[in-house]
């Protein structure tokens, strides 16, 4: 199984790269105290940090607006999952604890403020791939049973014709979502090099750490960019 990006991605998008994280033998089914204090506490210094400021205008976010723009995607009216999670806290909301690794995902995407996504590897059945999407693309909208059919041209996590991100990474599908069950799990981290290479790695790196930590799990990372457009797990 790999993680492919597209060529044409990295054509309208030539500095965009992703820091990959894949963990194998995580437990899902009983929360970690741990992971839950992690969460509240980088909920609470989002908090702090956005009392007073715009989360659209946070300088971290910039990158992702544009590059949004440029490949068709209206921000404002599909913000990343960061820009979404984070506004969301601002307005004294929290993300709630769904399970440990989602829980870890977030916490880690607030404490660095990049998008990081969660995927159930035990469903793929085919590579997933960041691609322009084609005719015959479908997205089953988190918490429905719905169909999408989606029209050419959007910027998509795929599987197959299975879409698992819409609008690059706005919004994750109900197929192959994370689960109590869920042992075998890809963590896609999305960037752009040089702008915020460092933090990317980072995260990842963070992400891999308390992975290991909490679950003894096999952990491994990569980076993938328009030199190295696929990875292996």
């Amino acid at each position: 199984m790999r993680f492919v990006v597209d060529p044409e991605v990295f054509e309208k998008l030539p500095g965009v790269c992703f820091g990959v994280v894949t963990a194998r033998g995580v437990d899902n089914a009983v929360p970690v105290e741990g992971i839950r204090r992690i969460l509240e506490n980088n909920v609470e210094s989002v908090r702090d940090r956005f009392m007073n400021a715009s989360v659209k205008e946070a300088e971290e976010l910039r990158p992702y607006r544009e590059a949004m723009r440029l490949v068709g995607i209206n921000p404002n009216k599909f913000p990343s999952s960061i820009e979404a999670l984070a506004g969301r806290i601002a307005k004294g909301g929290r993300p709630p604890f769904i399970n440990n690794s989602v829980a870890l995902a977030n916490a880690v995407s607030l404490s660095h403020l990049l998008p990081l996504g969660a995927h159930d590897a035990q469903a793929l059945d085919d590579d997933m791939t960041v691609r322009f999407s084609i005719a015959g693309d479908v997205f089953v909208p988190f918490g429905t049973d719905e169909e999408e059919r989606l029209e050419p041209g959007e910027l998509v996590y795929t599987v197959g014709h299975r879409v698992k991100t819409r609008r690059w990474i706005w919004r994750q599908s109900e197929l192959g979502k994370v689960t109590e069950r869920s042992s075998h799990i890809f963590f896609p981290i999305d960037g752009f090099r040089p702008l915020n290479l460092d933090r990317i790695t980072a995260a990842r790196d963070e992400l891999a750490s308390r992975l290991r930590e909490y679950f003894a799990c096999d952990v491994c990372t990569g980076l993938v960019d328009r030199d190295r457009p696929d990875y292996a797990f």
